[in-house]
């Protein structure tokens, strides 16, 4: 999904990658054809590109699990949706799918209370998302998405389950968006009170927590961040721009179809 950056670079990809395709740069993953994160190679890194309309993911990563299957690999495909994804047809259509076939596929559903606007009260009268996937068969879990070690423990336990044959799973992590939407958004709907309590839970101060690092250690890791996003900067920034016929490029069936044909073939 477009918002979960970190799942993305931990499969492989870097702030240089990022950067360079915010900036639409030629050395970008996409050669400068998307200035946002629309980019995945299933050789390299084992992303799919990601679709912005939320819930489509569904029945595409559903079906790149079946496909899986069928040449008995023993992969898993994970994809994310947001609670307000949970309301529309692709995703209970992926659902359903996913079932039948008994694809290893975990979706995760990252209820962050607020579908934009819209609060999840005024969407769905069950108290927790992932019931809906009892609908179809597929087992479920609730977790608390401000706990690293809970989102990590509770979705290992479902890839490991999905991977030795368990067919599909649907884990719902509660958390909060404590910004808007996109930067246009001031999120002035929400609740002040509401904001309060969920910063008493943020994920980040809790893991730091758990990890106990010392005073040099955190400064390290702080160190060896920022000189990694500074010098991805300093390389997108000096990026050159696509040429004029590289435009027409990866568009239609050539490379992209090569390389699925590729992938599956292997």
């Amino acid at each position: 999904m477009i918002r979960n950056l970190g799942a993305v670079l931990t499969r492989g990809w870097s702030p240089k990658d990022v950067l360079c395709s915010y900036l639409a740069r030629a050395s970008g993953p996409n050669r400068g054809k998307d200035n946002s994160t629309h980019f995945g190679d299933i050789e390299k890194t084992g992303v799919i590109a990601c679709i912005s309309m939320l819930g489509t993911l569904v029945p595409v990563m559903a079906g790149m699990a079946l496909a899986g299957k069928l040449q008995k690999r023993r992969l898993v495909t994970m994809t994310y949706v947001g609670d307000g994804a949970t309301s529309t047809g692709e995703f209970h259509e992926g659902l359903n799918f996913a079932a039948v076939f008994q694809a290893p596929f975990v979706l995760v559903i990252e209820n962050n209370q607020w579908a934009y606007s819209t609060p999840v009260e005024r969407q769905t009268l069950v108290k927790d998302l992932a019931v809906k996937a009892a609908a179809y068969g597929i087992p479920y879990a609730v977790g608390d998405g401000n706990d690293v070690g809970e989102v990590y423990s509770l979705t290992k336990k479902f890839v490991e389950e999905a991977r030795e044959g368990g067919g599909p799973r649907v884990i719902e992590f509660k958390t909060m968006r404590m910004r808007g939407h996109a930067q246009h958004d001031d999120a002035g709907y929400v609740p002040k009170k509401t904001f309060e309590e969920w910063a008493k839970r943020d994920p980040i101060d809790r893991c730091e927590k758990l990890l106990e690092p010392s005073a040099k250690e955190k400064a390290d890791i702080e160190a060896r961040i920022e000189h990694e996003v500074s010098e991805a900067e300093r390389f997108a920034l000096s990026g050159e721009y696509p040429a004029g016929e590289e435009a027409v490029k990866g568009v239609f069936a050539d490379d992209s179809l090569t390389a699925y044909t590729k992938w599956w073939n292997a």
